[in-house]
């Protein structure tokens, strides 16, 4: 039983995992955080090392897409081996909304790595109550 629970943790080392997304040419998407409130949607992503300008988000009243490219910096060493678990390349992630938003007044602030977007909600018609009136037969 040992010998199957290493060969799976060994199947899922994440190292493992890596080179398969690097010899495919894919990068892990940035993690994402969603809360929704009365007025508005509150997305948070994860986008560490990333500099503004290379960040490119558009928003329509369905959906965020979110896309940027971490940078690698060159680096020139005569003696040493440098190992590094830093992802570098283009990412792309697309968030689906289950609420349409004013994708003309979402606000947005980066700072610390953390982008944070307010989507406000379409003001819509307020459910009301309709009374139905049954006609009786006969």
């Amino acid at each position: 039983m040992n010998t199957l629970q290493r060969q799976l943790n060994r199947l899922f080392d994440e190292d493992m995992l890596l080179s398969a997304f690097v010899e495919r040419g894919l990068s892990r998407v940035p993690a994402a955080e969603l809360e929704e409130t009365e007025n508005a949607i509150h997305l948070k992503l994860e986008l560490p090392g990333i500099e503004v300008k290379d960040l490119d988000i558009q928003v329509t009243d369905k959906a965020v897409y979110v896309s940027g490219e971490r940078k690698s910096e060159t680096k020139t060493e005569e003696k040493g081996v440098i190992k590094s678990e830093f992802q570098y390349g283009k990412f792309e992630r697309v968030i689906p909304l289950q609420t349409r938003i004013q994708n003309t007044k979402v606000s947005a602030e980066y700072k610390d790595g953390i982008l944070h977007l307010t989507l406000p909600k379409v003001e819509g018609k307020k459910n009301k109550v309709v009374k139905v009136n049954l006609a009786s037969a006969g």
